[in-house]
């Protein structure tokens, strides 16, 4: 059997890689889309994301929900794995996470059509949930919900 080829122009896929130390620092990558022109959803779920609070410097976390149509290009998933880790130790208010991906995600992809779902854990008894769409989705897309259950604390 041969080993599997990475695609051209991929510098962290198939590679030993390190924690980007912030979000702009990150590198996204991206593959081409095999079905250009077909509208389908693509869902990436990270339910154990952080960041840290910009005034105490506490972490925060959330679960997020990307849901996007590609044009021409797929996110390639190690990189995005590696983006979002990098904000691990980066300060933003949730609403300022939940937008940068947003907007960095379309920025590298121009996809058809993107949405976030950011369902932040409550920090001084409230969650804060920031979600972000760039238009109406395709008409006929089969969009399923996000079924993030809203927070309602323990017991």
């Amino acid at each position: 059997m041969t080993e599997p080829q990475v695609p051209a122009g991929l510098t962290q896929l198939g590679a030993p890689t390190v924690l980007p130390r912030s979000p702009a620092e990150a590198v996204l990558e991206r593959v081409p889309n095999p079905h250009p022109g077909q509208h389908y959803l693509v869902r990436f779920t990270c339910p154990e994301f952080t960041s840290l609070c910009p005034i105490t410097g506490q972490p925060d976390f959330a679960h997020l929900v990307m849901d996007y149509v590609p044009a021409d290009w797929l996110v390639e998933s190690k990189s995005l794995k590696l983006y979002l880790g990098s904000f691990r130790n980066h300060g933003a208010f949730h609403e300022a996470c939940t937008l940068e991906i947003a907007l960095r995600l379309r920025a590298e992809l121009a996809p058809v059509w993107l949405r976030i779902g950011g369902y932040w854990y409550p920090r001084g008894g409230m969650p804060i949930d920031v979600f972000w769409q760039s238009g109406p989705p395709p008409e006929g897309l089969w969009l399923p919900g996000q079924e993030v259950p809203p927070y309602r604390g323990r017991g």
